[in-house]
């Protein structure tokens, strides 16, 4: 059959053809057919593909997540050796660090330290008083207030040597004034003298026993 001839069984089609459909034109049966077969693939592609294609973006979406995890974790061990000789440094330095914290028994030789310093550097000390110790995680603070009275190159001297002592001692708390004078005679020597105060806080490494 031509196809112009099947286009012409076509528009010969009207409603009582749908009533005798078992009799109904080749052209009619062909084209329900088709419209039948597609309805069918339509809903197998909607029911069963089209999920299997959100399924497929989900399965891409973790791909580039473990590709970007995969990446980091490639490298951090390319930089495995790095990071293992960066951790074996920080534990020296916190090792020489850790020494320089005093124990209870040092804490008396660091107080004659602090003194010997202030009169080493020309100072006259007003007084020394420790405070109460301040526990913290694995060390604590042992602060103590200082009071001394000099001329200024005198202050920087001292500072210095507190600097220099092996042990870490950390200032806070300075005040630095004009000292008044003993007399209403004023000299040069007596008007340049200052006192300072201040906060001179040392660490102790607490034991394991403690």
């Amino acid at each position: 059959m031509a196809f112009s001839d099947t286009i012409a069984e076509l528009q010969k089609i009207d409603g009582e053809d749908f009533k005798r459909i078992g009799t109904a034109p080749v052209a009619l049966r062909a084209f329900l057919i088709i419209l039948a077969c597609a309805a069918v693939i339509g809903g197998m592609a909607h029911l069963m593909i089209k999920p299997q294609f959100d399924k497929l973006k989900v399965v891409e979406a973790q791909e580039i997540q473990l590709r970007n995890k995969f990446d980091s974790e490639q490298a951090k061990a390319a930089n495995r050796t790095a990071y293992v000789e960066q951790l074996e440094e920080m534990k020296k330095t916190f090792n020489v660090m850790l020494r320089q914290l005093p124990n209870k028994t040092d804490i008396e030789s660091l107080l004659v330290d602090l003194s010997q310093t202030s009169v080493a550097s020309g100072l006259e000390v007003q007084f020394f008083k420790p405070e109460s110790e301040l526990p913290r995680e694995f060390y604590a603070e042992y602060p103590i207030r200082i009071s001394v009275t000099g001329q200024y190159h005198q202050f920087g001297k001292f500072i210095s040597g507190l600097a220099a002592l092996p042990r870490i001692v950390t200032l806070s708390n300075i005040d630095i004034a004009e000292l008044s004078p003993r007399n209403s005679s004023r000299n040069v020597n007596e008007s340049s003298r200052l006192k300072m105060d201040l906060m001179a806080t040392t660490y102790r490494y607490i034991e394991e026993d403690e």
